[in-house]
């Protein structure tokens, strides 16, 4: 497994419930700022393996951004059941996001 892939690993088994982070947050503290795209593609790929919280990573704007209807409402679900208020398939960054201290 790549160094990236195992950093995005374990800053997203690292959110703890009732937080949330977004897709480019991950990347920058996984050591490459412009591979949001990348946290998408390990979460698709290794969410079940390694029993990731997949529904705690968002959008830079908050929202929920899985275009499958039936998924969205499942991490909408999830969020909730943490006690992460959703409205319009939005959270509130301020109130929820997570921050990691810069790794170097």
């Amino acid at each position: 497994m790549k160094p990236f892939t195992e950093a995005v690993i374990a800053i997203i088994m690292e959110i703890p419930e009732g937080y949330v982070m977004t897709y480019g947050q991950i990347a920058r503290l996984a050591g490459s700022p412009r591979a949001a795209r990348q946290v998408v593609r390990v979460l698709h790929s290794m969410s079940r393996k390694y029993q990731l919280p997949w529904h705690r990573v968002i959008n830079v704007k908050g929202e929920i951004a899985l275009k499958d209807e039936a998924a969205a409402m499942e991490q909408q679900l999830l969020l909730e059941t943490e006690g992460i208020v959703v409205i319009n398939k939005r959270v509130d960054l301020d109130t929820y996001q997570y921050s990691i201290n810069e790794r170097k």
